[in-house]
């Protein structure tokens, strides 16, 4: 366990949670690649299985490898506790059944990824969670959203594929004076902004994207901010304030108060991951965190990059328009300049002249960029979501998520600016040719 005293994130990716190995004195994390765990006696398997005492029981529960990389992400974040699970969309999953139950609703943003549309559309709506979907460029729609059952509010801190940042601190207000969180996907945004700083009760992450940052391991992770009052309205939050059958009945605000504000994390980890099973494999945990390790200087890459490409397709011809936020203007602009303090992020979103077939034809042409269903990359991807990862939802659900038949999502790499440009240039000039020769 690392005792450094710091708030720099340069620092915390490196050091948080672990300093050597109890053992050996290894300094790299081991990958603890085990099931089970000897227990030292019967009394000290009875605490753990009581929750008396916090330890190794079983890895689809907890493991020590998970746990460094757990540890350091609550720092990054300045949380109380984390859960890496076995990927973005279970993080997300399970931050909302954690409070929400069948007959409940959320309020959700509808600046979405395309695949967590989907679950809230679809599958929380098939087990009985209503998700009732506001724009979030007015964030009273959130409180004109709500009633005695709505259990949490979500949003995307830079939505993708929209990319118009959330209005954290005003929504995370509305929610804190009904007793209703707010939890906030931060994926695309690691480093760049701390949505728990601005009143987020709960943060998600994709852990496959930025912050492992290599394309080779699939995870997520929930960070508990340990900042809301979950019994301050128990009627709102009944999952953490009524007995819980499926552990003897614990009141999960009592039973986290010996462990620290962790209600929300605890109860998480020993009913949702013990009971569904969604456990990020050690190995995938030890590659995250190699990742996670050179992700101060990786977005520091992907930010520079992203805002050259930005001005480079601002003034081509065959782009309509261009999304980054630094472009943008009104209220979006304020909110990106306030919650975005360590720059503007590794996404930009344009939209070519000739709609549908432009997109597909500029995806086809590209050369060093991948067309990959992946953001946050240390290399290039792009995507054009209308034909792809937006593809499953109706016009209008497009439209609400700031898709269109033209738009096209880049995920700007960490090579050299010159050849990412020279890539986009050659694509752009490909897709014109070839749709003025289809026309002929």
């Amino acid at each position: 366990m690392s005792d450094l005293d710091t708030t720099n994130p340069a620092t915390l990716a490196l050091h948080a949670g672990y300093r050597a190995d109890p053992a050996t004195n290894a300094v790299a994390v081991p990958i603890y690649q085990t099931t089970s765990y000897q227990f030292g006696s019967a009394e000290h398997a009875a605490n753990l299985f009581s929750l008396s005492e916090l330890g190794n029981i079983y890895t689809r529960i907890m493991n020590p490898t998970t746990d460094v990389l757990e540890q350091r992400i609550t720092a990054l974040e300045g949380g109380a506790a984390a859960l890496a699970v076995s990927s973005g969309q279970t993080a997300t999953a399970y931050a909302v059944q954690n409070l929400a139950r069948a007959g409940d609703n959320i309020v959700s943003s509808t600046d979405l990824y395309g695949g967590t549309w989907n679950l809230f559309q679809n599958t929380l709506r098939q087990q009985g969670i209503e998700v009732r979907f506001v724009d979030p460029s007015r964030p009273e729609n959130f409180a004109e959203a709500s009633d005695e059952r709505t259990r949490a509010y979500y949003a995307e801190t830079l939505p993708n594929p929209k990319l118009e940042v959330f209005p954290i601190a005003e929504v995370a207000e509305i929610g804190r004076e009904r007793g209703i969180p707010l939890i906030v996907d931060n994926t695309a945004a690691p480093i760049l902004t701390r949505p728990l700083d601005h009143g987020a009760a709960v943060v998600v992450h994709s852990l496959t994207k930025y912050i492992g940052g290599h394309g080779t391991s699939i995870g997520g992770v929930i960070i508990d901010g340990g900042n809301f009052d979950w019994a301050a309205q128990p009627a709102q939050q009944p999952a953490l304030n009524e007995p819980d059958p499926s552990y003897h009945g614990a009141v999960w605000t009592e039973a986290a108060a010996p462990l620290g504000p962790i209600a929300f994390a605890l109860k998480a980890r020993v009913t949702l991951l013990r009971d569904l099973g969604g456990a990020l494999s050690p190995t995938n945990a030890f590659q995250i965190i190699q990742g996670l390790e050179t992700l101060p200087l990786r977005i520091r890459e992907h930010v520079k990059n992203a805002s050259a490409v930005a001005d480079f397709l601002a003034s081509h011809p065959a782009v309509a328009s261009v999304n980054y936020p630094r472009l943008q203007t009104g209220n979006a602009a304020r909110r990106a300049h306030a919650y975005l303090r360590g720059g503007y992020g590794g996404l930009v979103g344009f939209e070519l002249k000739d709609g549908f077939a432009a997109g597909q034809a500029f995806i086809n042409a590209l050369r060093l960029f991948y067309h990959v269903a992946n953001i946050g990359d240390a290399r290039s991807l792009a995507i054009h979501p209308a034909s792809t990862t937006h593809s499953q939802l109706a016009a209008d659900e497009q439209r609400d998520t700031g898709v269109t038949e033209g738009y096209v999502r880049l995920s700007v790499g960490i090579e050299h600016i010159d050849d990412i440009i020279a890539d986009l240039s050659q694509a752009l000039d490909a897709a014109t040719s070839a749709l003025s020769a289809a026309a002929e």
